[in-house]
């Protein structure tokens, strides 16, 4: 699997659409509970929390390797704390609309690539 093709595609893809604290400077703001789901709908393992700047902060943990595909968005390094989550808490920081846009738009994208995932993955 190739993820840095999928964290190209996100940044590609993320917009005012799949989060409305997005800025063209900081195109990660706001992207962790969207992002996090989208990635678990694609490669599976497991959604984690950490708290960062007074709220929770999303990411995946697949086969034991974290993947944090929005830490960009904070100036401070990040102290995981593996906090186990889920879908349900993860899709509190979002909604039905970013996440459908977001899921609906890396798909288009990954299409468009040359097969940056093995068959498995889905």
């Amino acid at each position: 699997m190739k993820i840095e093709a999928l964290r190209t595609i996100l940044f590609k893809v993320w917009s005012l659409e799949s989060s409305s604290k997005w800025t063209p400077d900081n195109p990660a703001k706001g992207q962790c509970g969207v992002t996090a789901l989208v990635v678990h709908d694609l490669l599976l393992g497991e959604i984690f929390k950490t708290e960062t700047e007074g709220s929770w902060h999303f990411y995946n943990v697949i086969n034991g390797t974290i993947f944090d595909f929005t830490a960009s968005q904070f100036t401070s390094p990040i102290t995981y704390l593996n906090i186990p989550s889920n879908r349900e808490e993860a899709f509190q920081d979002t909604n039905c609309a970013q996440y459908t846009y977001l899921k609906e738009h890396v798909l288009t994208l990954l299409n468009e690539e040359e097969s940056p995932f093995e068959e498995n993955c889905y």
